[in-house]
């Protein structure tokens, strides 16, 4: 279906204004909105996404591919609610208490919408009781942490060991990443997945959330 193709190549080029147009498009076609969304829409920031691992597109690009992505999102939800059709998962993600930086987390949120999955993002500063009150509140898979300087790190541990003191550590994967963050880091306080990048990051989500 190559009206599938021209909405994927517009999220891959950034085309936000050519989006409502060919969404209506291959509605008026018959398609079917999470066909839309998983041939069209997914594809095209899959695409983005792969790019970007290899360091062939960088922020600005993931940027607008992301706008042109939560434009047709924005046009398929309430479609999508009438089919019953059920998003990939849910995350919660936000930088720990005392570090300020969200590019990162912001990069990781738009890869991990793009595959598709629901992300409910906290913020910058947030302390381990708003972790664990978001987590019971959405009832979500996943909860993400960033941090970008070594004396917030350890905020980590203290949110990990927070879930455990309130009896919900067995119910939740734990997913760390940040400039300082190593997989022997993640290990020492027993995080379930540390990954590099954003791109990676949204893969290992969606694996996870597949396997749950």
């Amino acid at each position: 279906m190559s009206i599938l193709t021209d909405i994927a190549t517009a999220i891959q080029k950034g085309k936000n204004k050519a989006i409502p147009e060919l969404i209506q498009t291959a509605l008026d076609e018959g398609i079917a909105p999470q066909t839309i969304l998983d041939e069209g829409l997914l594809a095209g920031m899959d695409v983005i996404g792969d790019k970007f691992k290899r360091n062939e597109a960088y922020v600005p690009e993931v940027l607008v591919a992301a706008r042109a992505m939560k434009t047709g999102t924005d046009i398929l939800k309430p479609l999508l609610a009438d089919s019953d059709a059920k998003p990939l998962g849910k995350v919660i993600i936000g930088t720990v208490k005392g570090d300020m930086h969200d590019i990162g987390k912001n990069l990781v949120r738009m890869m991990m919408e793009g595959k598709g999955i629901t992300v409910i993002d906290l913020g910058v500063d947030v302390s381990k009781e708003a972790f664990l009150e978001a987590f019971q509140r959405e009832d979500a898979q996943i909860v993400a942490l960033s941090a970008l300087l070594t004396t917030t790190m350890t905020e980590m541990k203290d949110i990990i060991d927070h879930f455990t003191e309130n009896g919900v550590r067995d119910k939740v994967k734990f997913m760390i990443g940040g400039a300082p963050i190593t997989d022997a880091y993640r290990q020492s306080i027993g995080a379930d997945y540390y990954t590099a990048d954003a791109a990676t990051a949204s893969d290992v989500a969606k694996a996870a959330l597949l396997a749950a």
